[in-house]
């Protein structure tokens, strides 16, 4: 397989970043609030693009210094071939330009894969949300790293 082109989400990405969201997220975001997401300046949308396909996604709000991750997603199909964590090289150095000196997102206790790629890339467990996802509530675990 061909390494996928990592690149700023535009306009005429958003069906297909809609669609690893679905396939990806027991509670989906909506179309609307990925192509709201996408647009705004103080936030990082990159696709993970293969043979003209969208089969990845990061997004993030950078909010004073932090880049927030929302969203990390990879086509189920493609899973396990290295996919998000080029994805998420290609974010920190990016999220580095718009100025983000730390990051931090919250993931299940239960995505082991996600936990792995997250501490690959110096994160820490920090804390916990207790019974944050709505669709079983499962709690959350908080992870920071603060020097990117």
């Amino acid at each position: 397989m061909a390494d996928p082109i990592f690149r700023e989400i535009e306009a005429k990405d958003i069906d297909g970043v809609y669609k690893v969201e679905e396939a990806s997220f027991a509670i989906p975001w909506t179309r609307e609030a990925i192509e709201d997401a996408a647009k705004r300046n103080d936030t990082i949308y990159l696709a993970a693009v293969l043979d003209e396909k969208i089969v990845g996604f990061i997004g993030a709000w950078i909010i004073a210094g932090d880049a927030e991750i929302t969203n990390v997603a990879v086509l189920p199909e493609l899973r396990g071939q290295k996919i998000a964590s080029k994805l998420m090289a290609a974010f920190i150095e990016r999220a580095k330009l718009k100025g983000a000196t730390a990051m931090t997102l919250e993931v299940r206790p239960s995505n082991i894969a996600a936990i792995a790629l997250y501490k690959k890339f110096g994160m820490e467990e920090k804390g916990r949300r207790k019974k944050y996802y709505q669709d079983n509530k499962e709690d959350a675990l908080i992870f920071w790293n603060t020097q990117i």
